[in-house]
This record gives structure tokens, C-alpha cells and sequence, in this order.
């Protein structure tokens, strides 16, 4: 059943509010991930329609929200993609190649799979604590896992998890960190650094 009621209060910030219906009622825990129209966000005062569901903890909390004038959008259920997690096992298996002729050494591809499996919960913590209301992981925490080697881990938790995959700015910086991180990568075993490893030592 669809409900109406006002935005009574937001924290852009924190990526949450509060809705207070149009009857009578208890206000209702709203989420950004909630909102149809993403692209807009909430005020105190604005008009939404809006469905209520429960939490995993059983709390209410609304679902499907619409700001006033604008058509609920039923969406379709959308299957993971298998691209990402090819893409990352190709990684893996070119990281595993490299070190198999020598070029890379057993412990970074030791650190890449473990920093990627930390990532990848740090992912799923942070979209659990979102879900519950809770002070959010910095963004800069999660660029910065992805920068040490976590972004394969990082990026499977985008595709898996439906987390931090739909803001720009996010998706910008972690592209960013995953070319640093590529380049180090490449540098670190590319013959130009041996060169220079050699002129400094002969120095």
C-alpha cells in the first residue's frame, strides 16, 4: 500500500532522513538507496508517496520512494553481471603468471588478494551499517583500500553488493585509484625500473 507524507527531516551528508505521514503514525526511516528519483535530493517540507517495508532487524523504514508529481517506476529485477568477476580473475591469473616467470614475487600477489578480500567486507559492512542508519566508512577509507591493492575486491562488492555503484563522483575516484594502482603495478615490473634500480645502486 502506498503511503504520503513530508521529508521532516534529512542529513544529505549521511545519506538519510525521516518521513512523516499524511495520518496519523509514527515517522518512517528513510535511506537514500529508498529514493526512485536519485538525482534529487530530499528538503524538509517535500511531498513523497512512498511503500513501508521492515529492516533485517525488523524496524519499519520506507521503500520506493516518490516525490509528489512523479510515477512510481516499478523496476525489474537485475541480474548480476558476470563481467566483473571474469575481469578479476584474469587479473589474478596474469598477476599468478608474472610471478610464475619471475617478474613479480609470491607476496604481492599474496597482498592483492588479501587486501581485496578486506575490501570487499569492508563493502559489505558499510552497506549494512547504511541500511541500518549508522555512521558510515569514509569514501576516503574505501579509495584508500582500493589504492593498496583492494580494488579488485572493491570492485566485485560494487557489482555483487549493488554498493557505491551509482555515484559519480565515487565511481570517478575509484577509477582514479585503480590506474595508480595499475601503474605502480606495471612499473614495478617493467625493465625501466630495474634500469634505474641498477644506475642507483651503481651511484
Amino acid at each position: 500500500m502506498r503511503l504520503k507524507g513530508k521529508i521532516e527531516q534529512w542529513d544529505d551528508a549521511k545519506g538519510f532522513g525521516f518521513i512523516v505521514p499524511a495520518l496519523r503514525g509514527e515517522r518512517v526511516f528513510v535511506h537514500a538507496n529508498a529514493l526512485q528519483n536519485r538525482r534529487r535530493r530530499p528538503l524538509g517540507g517535500d511531498v513523497v508517496t512512498y511503500s513501508v517495508t521492515k529492516d533485517n532487524n525488523g524496524r519499519r523504514q520506507a521503500h520506493s520512494v516518490t516525490f509528489a508529481g512523479e510515477k512510481l517506476k516499478l523496476k525489474a529485477a537485475k541480474q548480476t553481471s558476470a563481467w566483473p568477476l571474469r575481469l578479476v580473475l584474469l587479473f589474478f591469473i596474469l598477476l599468478g603468471a608474472a610471478c610464475y616467470a619471475g617478474k613479480l614475487p609470491l607476496y604481492v600477489v599474496a597482498g592483492y588478494a588479501v587486501a581485496s578480500l578486506i575490501t570487499y567486507l569492508c563493502y559489505a559492512w558499510d552497506k549494512r551499517k547504511a541500511q541500518k542508519g549508522h555512521w558510515r566508512t569514509p569514501e576516503s577509507t574505501l579509495h584508500l583500500l582500493a589504492l593498496s591493492g583492494g580494488w579488485p575486491g572493491a570492485w566485485l562488492a560494487q557489482s555483487r553488493l549493488r554498493h557505491k555503484s551509482k555515484k559519480r563522483s565515487f565511481r570517478l575516484m575509484f577509477c582514479v585509484t585503480v590506474l595508480l594502482n595499475i601503474a605502480a603495478l606495471v612499473w614495478l615490473i617493467s625493465p625501466l625500473r630495474l634500469t634505474a634500480t641498477a644506475l642507483i645502486a651503481a651511484a
